[in-house]
């Protein structure tokens, strides 16, 4: 499945659950502060549960982001920002991830970027259709305000797809390695991918965008900036998958097949499965040993 259809399977989902949904602000207002994390927060099922979120409430955040008054506590100092792909937003991506690193007693934020806000809902909640520098800054920004509300002095960021470059941008580019302890990259594509976007969707994370040739031209990785790279073999987007695979001293790479062949995860279901959230809390704290499960998953739906 290329950009453009998962693009419309995004919106198409959407659209099904607009009747029923109250009216919201677009995409790309402020965050909507949820209440803090009292209890153990409800993990959804599959990447489709993220559509949902946004059906119901347009605009707003998953439950457990988005905390404005989270203190980050010793075991966590360092608050997560989520940097969605191509045609998502902060609720459709992170449906899965989110409740499990706010269980986890991290304070979790995720953004929408890069979307048209000048276009009605649900077309307005399609992010990250916008040139990567205008998206790194967006992303700048936003850390910023994570940094002043929780006092921290760095973040950790977890991208999937065109938000690992975003992130990788950000990070290379536009001051974030000050700003940035780790980022755990989802499918990234530092090389490339051999499907390019279609023309006027963006999407400006392949090979063939000057922004990405810019990063890759410079190394990638930011010297003070410790990166993980989860990357799946069933990856449909970034062909071939081991264009997210990239050595350095400070980065590690993990291809979730290694150990659980029944994990078919492709492209979608990757970002939304617990073995790659586990992966995920593993990369942001090696320091506790934790077990990685292997189940079976299916392309797309988990």
């Amino acid at each position: 499945m290329g950009i453009r259809a998962l693009a419309c399977a995004a919106v198409a989902a959407a659209v099904l659950g607009a009747a029923a949904a109250p009216e919201r602000a677009s995409a790309d207002t402020p965050p909507v502060t949820t209440p803090s994390v009292t209890s153990t927060l409800p993990v959804p099922f599959g990447f489709a549960s993220g559509i949902a979120l946004e059906a119901l409430d347009p605009g707003g955040s998953v439950p457990g982001t988005n905390n404005y008054s989270c203190t980050p506590s010793v075991a966590h100092p360092d608050p997560v920002v989520l940097v969605h792909g191509t045609a998502a937003n902060r609720q459709t991506n992170w449906a899965v991830l989110a409740p499990v690193l706010a269980n986890e007693g991290y304070c979790v934020f995720a953004l929408t970027f890069g979307n048209r806000s000048d276009l009605p809902w649900p077309l307005s909640a399609a992010g990250g259709l916008a040139p990567l520098p205008e998206s790194a800054q967006q992303l700048s920004d936003f850390v910023d305000g994570v940094l002043e509300a929780t006092g921290a002095s760095k973040v950790d960021l977890v991208g999937h797809s065109q938000g690992t470059t975003v992130s990788g941008y950000y990070a290379k580019f536009s001051g974030g390695d000050d700003k940035v302890s780790k980022i755990v990259s989802i499918a990234p594509l530092w090389n490339g991918s051999d499907i390019g976007p279609p023309k006027g969707v963006g999407g400006p994370d392949f090979d063939n965008a000057s922004f990405v040739s810019e990063l890759r031209d410079a190394g990638v990785y930011a010297d003070t900036v410790e990166y993980s790279n989860i990357v799946t073999r069933y990856d449909q987007v970034v062909v071939p998958y081991t264009s997210g695979i990239l050595a350095a001293s400070n980065a590690s790479n993990i291809v979730v097949q290694d150990g659980c062949p029944q994990d078919r995860s492709d492209h979608i279901a990757v970002v939304a499965s617990q073995r790659t959230a586990a992966l995920t809390l593993a990369a942001l704290d090696p320091s506790t040993t934790r077990e990685i499960p292997c189940d079976r998953v299916l392309p797309i739906i988990g």
